[in-house]
């Protein structure tokens, strides 16, 4: 648990810019939803 809640860390990101911080949070949210379809299709 203690590595996913590091891994989660490592992945946030705070600019300045509001436009980098909703790039940046699109990216991994098409990352994870990503990898979800992907599991999915596993199954």
């Amino acid at each position: 648990m203690n590595e996913l809640l590091r891994l989660a860390r490592s992945f946030r990101c705070d600019p300045a810019d509001p436009r980098q911080a909703f790039a940046h949070r699109l990216r991994i949210g098409l990352a994870i939803a990503a990898l979800i379809l992907i599991l999915s299709l596993l199954r």
